[in-house]
């Protein structure tokens, strides 16, 4: 059998095979709400036959978001759709997971449909004055703002904010929650010497730049139930020169998984000016990284074939394979994946309503094709 379609467990929930929709920003929400757009949009990943399905990087205050249009679980308001969601993927196999994130200096910018310009007529349209770890800009680029510094009792107060959240998707019937803090957002922020620039406990040494991050996983560990996992997505390096590191992110690794942490989410960059150069399977590498300290590690990154994300797999690089933009192309990758990689039974995963026209239409194919 396939290693990338076996069953994988953290804790007491087991995803069918090892492919995971990665959560992607659909721009589409109103006040933080989910709507049909979002239950067709992830559905069709559940239909599709992947092993788990995560919602877009969901605020966990208004400001948080990176931009108006984007989705939140601050208020009560906000989860009958989400659980609509959640409901809908857990009855089609997948396991339902969600990302908790702050946008910190990236939040409040324009669409991305929109020229990097901020479209105030809008349906929706909201701006806000945004936060970080210091009063610094992510770019010169206007579409971002120069940030007010957060408070030392602000700071204090963001890890009751992210458990508040947590406990809402608990009560959506999320089965995983995904911490955000990766790609040049809030956590992220006060893990890199290129944004946190503070002198009090929350900047400075690694210790210190850690600090909010083990906070969030206690707070939300405190409230999430113990046979569910919790994920983080990490930039495992920025990049940059005197920036994140991969060395600093094995630290923080064996650090949340000594806190509950199950499995880490391997990104990189996030911050204006890295040296990246995004190619197949670029961050595989990342993965097989914070793998090899002990931790579970979820790649992510231009993996297009379903060999390859066999190999990383097979190869012990990562337990999980996160598709994104792939999964946009090819909803359907996982059923794909089972003919592709020669499994006994290529369309067992197919939901009743379709695999046996599938079959047909490729039983009459091979017989046309044979004459």
């Amino acid at each position: 059998m396939s290693q990338l379609l076996s069953p994988f467990t953290l804790r007491g929930v087991t995803f069918r095979n090892r492919l995971v929709v990665s959560p992607m920003c659909q721009y589409s929400a109103r006040a933080g709400v989910a709507n049909d757009w979002h239950f067709a949009q992830l559905s069709r990943f559940a239909i599709g036959g992947f092993g788990a399905v995560i919602v877009e990087a969901t605020g966990v205050v208004p400001e948080g978001r990176i931009s108006y249009a984007c989705l939140g679980l601050w208020e009560d308001a906000q989860i009958a759709p989400l659980a609509r969601i959640a409901a809908f993927l857990k009855s089609q196999g997948a396991v339902a997971g969600i990302q908790l994130a702050h946008a910190g200096r990236k939040a409040s910018t324009p669409l991305p449909w929109q020229g990097g310009v901020h479209t105030p007529d809008a349906e929706g349209f909201e701006s806000w004055q945004v936060v970080a770890p210091s009063a610094v800009a992510h770019s010169s680029d206007p579409a971002f703002q120069v940030p007010r510094a957060l408070t030392l009792g602000e700071v204090r107060a963001l890890p009751g904010v992210f458990a508040a959240s947590a406990l809402r998707a608990l009560r959506a019937g999320f089965d995983l929650v995904e911490i955000h803090g990766a790609h040049g957002y809030l956590l992220d922020q006060f893990l890199s010497p290129v944004a946190n620039k503070r002198t009090d406990i929350y900047g400075g040494a690694l210790e210190n730049r850690m600090r909010l991050v083990l906070e969030v996983v206690d707070a939300i560990r405190q409230v999430w139930p113990v046979d569910k996992p919790l994920l983080l997505r990490l930039s495992v390096q920025d990049a940059i020169e005197g920036g994140w590191t991969v060395e600093e992110s094995q630290v923080l690794a064996r650090e949340v998984k000594a806190r509950g942490v199950d499995l880490i989410d391997c990104s990189s960059g996030g911050f204006a000016g890295a040296a990246i150069k995004p190619a197949p399977l670029y961050q595989v590498p990342l993965a097989r990284a914070v793998r090899g300290v002990g931790v579970p590690t979820m790649a992510v990154g231009l993996i297009t074939t379903p060999e390859q994300a066999e190999e990383i797999v097979a190869s012990g690089a990562a337990d999980l394979v996160a598709l994104a933009r792939m999964a946009l192309d090819d909803p359907n990758f996982p059923l794909h994946a089972r003919k592709a990689l020669g499994e006994a039974e290529p369309y067992a995963g197919w939901p009743v309503q379709a695999g046996y026209a599938v079959r047909a239409r490729d039983l009459a194919l091979a017989q046309a094709a044979a004459g």
